[in-house]
């Protein structure tokens, strides 16, 4: 059964040798289990990190599917209502706890549906604690 909301810092860190850690590692185990949700940005968020990193000379762009791939084989559901809920609920999460609208998104997502939160972002793991949301890591 999913319960948790999984952050693209998590994710991208999957993707990364340097970046992985055994925390990481059992989120992933977690994840190939039981799933998780996701907002419909973590896409694109995901594919910009990448693009970035190419970018920075720090993978090469060619390798970039076979990220995605291994990414795109993890049972991962894509929320419909974050985008409903962008000018709402999220906005609101945003402002009171000085968030970009994207790391809110991330909040409100694991807030709406009781969920779990995986995150290495320190603002966002604070905003989770001040929320009460659980947090992984």
């Amino acid at each position: 059964m999913t319960d948790l909301v999984l952050d693209c810092s998590i994710a991208v860190s999957w993707l990364f040798e340097d970046e992985a850690s055994e925390t990481t590692d059992k989120i992933l185990d977690m994840v190939r289990d039981r799933g998780a949700w996701v907002p419909n940005l973590w896409h694109l968020e995901v594919v910009n990190v990448l693009i970035q990193a190419s970018k920075q000379n720090r993978i090469r762009y060619a390798s970039i599917p076979k990220r995605l791939d291994a990414l795109s084989k993890l049972p991962v559901k894509t929320d419909l209502e974050t985008h409903s809920r962008a000018f709402t609920d999220t906005i609101y999460l945003a402002e009171e706890q000085k968030l970009t609208s994207y790391d809110a998104a991330y909040l409100e997502l694991a807030f709406r549906r009781t969920l779990h939160l995986a995150t290495r972002d320190k603002a966002l793991l604070k905003a989770a604690k001040r929320l009460n949301i659980p947090v992984l890591l």
